[in-house]
């Protein structure tokens, strides 16, 4: 064997010598890593733009109501007991329940929003219908939109599955009232007034009945 042979054979086994010895001290790199940690600190430790974080909060009551607050707490209850349970997408039913009901109530039309309320609550507005009637009013509202739709409480049974949602709601619509003889008593045509409500809503979480009934009014 050649001199020159001889001496490449021997460079390429220290060659593969040293390649082994820098995998066993640096180990091996598989896809992308990122810079070394000495790098990362030049750099001032720049931050990725965002980052996901698993088991953060639920943006879906966060969004509404604040974290950590018992209205939250008790909200994601409900949502363990009926993971469907959405509730951007009560609020929504809400604001339609509430235009839905409060002018079926002020033209004295109950029997259209009678499957929304609780017994004593349809009681409660039959009565002021009925005095308004024996008294010759009539009323010709307008509803004009929801300025604001905010959730300020929540309860949950667990034991029962009897939920309750407080609704803050502020309205707006036209109202004329009218006496037997046609002149107007109150209100003004075109004039748009507020109204605030409070209202709470109740079902029975995880139970086939979707729908939520109204069974307290307040302002």
């Amino acid at each position: 064997m050649n001199s020159p042979l001889l001496q490449l054979l021997v460079l390429a086994g220290i060659a593969v010598f040293l390649i082994l010895r820098l995998r066993s001290v640096l180990g091996t790199r598989d896809g992308f890593e990122g810079p070394p940690r000495s790098q990362q600190k030049a750099g001032n430790e720049r931050r990725p733009d965002f980052e996901v974080i698993e088991g953060g909060p639920d943006r879906d009551i966060t969004d509404y109501v604040e974290e950590g607050s018992e209205t939250a707490e008790t909200l994601a209850r409900m949502k363990r007991v009926e993971p469907s349970f959405g509730v951007a997408e009560f609020l929504q039913g809400a604001r339609g329940a509430y235009e839905l009901i409060l002018m079926g109530f002020e033209r004295g039309n109950l029997e259209e929003i009678k499957p929304y309320l609780a017994e004593d609550v349809y009681e409660a507005f039959a009565e002021v219908v009925h005095q308004r009637e024996e008294n010759g009013y009539t009323i010709e509202a307008d509803f004009a939109g929801v300025r604001e739709t905010s959730l300020v409480a929540a309860e949950f049974d667990e034991d029962t599955g009897r939920a309750s949602i407080t609704v803050r709601f502020i309205g707006e619509l036209t109202s004329v009232v009218y006496d037997k003889d046609g002149n107007v008593v109150e209100g003004k045509h075109g004039q748009i007034k507020r109204q605030k409500d409070r209202w709470t809503f109740e079902r029975f979480m995880g139970s086939d009945d979707p729908n939520w009934l109204l069974v307290a009014t307040g302002e």
